[in-house]
């Protein structure tokens, strides 16, 4: 039975999708089976692994308004060694077209669950804003990894997020909970990461992942060539911090 992850925060820019493709790809790395599904219209993901979004013949859109199958839409990234569940803009249109449809935010739950065998992790990298798709993903997934940086401003869109969650739980999904926190974009020469890394320790307690993902020019740059950092450059230290993430994720769900 595949695991099924939400990598969801909503304040923008906090490394989202650096964070789902890179864990994808070193969770294939450690002999794990992955489906990396991209439900931001941006298709960020879907272009960083590898998979170019205007060739895709079917997307997740296709998945949500059921004219298409998870086997029939999903592509091998031969380079990334995970599978891809593609999204384009597209999907842009499937927020106003779901708020009319049946079983609206559980569409993709419903889809996902005919491929559960298929794999050990399903990742489902979430747009910022709390919409119809991040309800659906929300609504599919077993658990939440929130990717954040050690920031003031972090803190307070934590509070935002642990309050969506819990609602999502208490009225759509009783499985969801907050599996972690990963501190991402960390650089510890300055105070004030440190200040908010103990304060999120002093708080979430063993929440809080034990991998730190430094701040890496090396990971910044792999989006561009179409590549997960952890592809792109796997000596990097952004790149093997993942791969320990990936590794500490499997020892995570063990104890689960």
């Amino acid at each position: 039975m595949a695991k099924i992850f939400c990598v969801a925060n909503q304040k923008g820019g906090v490394g989202k999708t650096t964070s789902t493709v890179n864990l994808a790809a070193g969770l294939a790395k450690i002999g794990q089976r992955v489906l990396m599904v991209d439900l931001d219209p941006q298709g960020n993901a879907t272009m960083g692994s590898g998979v170019d979004k205007r060739q895709l013949e079917f997307t997740v859109y296709d998945v949500l308004i059921e004219s298409a199958s998870v086997a029939e839409a999903k592509v091998h990234s031969a380079t990334c060694g995970y599978d891809v569940l593609g999204a384009n803009r597209e999907l842009a249109g499937a927020e106003v077209e779901l708020v009319q449809l049946e079983r609206r935010e559980k569409r993709l739950k419903t889809a996902l669950a005919a491929v559960d065998a298929d794999y050990d992790f399903m990742l489902i990298d979430c747009p910022p804003s709390l919409s119809m798709l991040t309800l659906n993903g929300l609504c599919a997934a077993h658990g939440v990894i929130v990717p954040m940086q050690c920031e003031y401003f972090a803190l307070e869109g934590l509070t935002d997020l642990v309050n969506t969650i819990k609602q999502v739980h208490a009225n759509l999904n009783k499985d969801l909970q907050i599996i972690g926190l990963l501190r991402v974009m960390f650089d510890p020469r300055i105070t004030l990461q440190q200040q908010v890394s103990e304060q999120l320790k002093g708080h979430f307690a063993d929440k809080v992942f034990n991998t730190v993902i430094p701040r890496n020019v090396r990971l910044a740059e792999a989006p561009s060539y179409g590549l997960p950092g952890v592809v792109f450059d796997p000596q990097a230290k952004g790149s093997q911090a993942f791969v320990e993430f990936a590794e500490e994720m499997v020892q995570r769900i063990k104890t689960m």
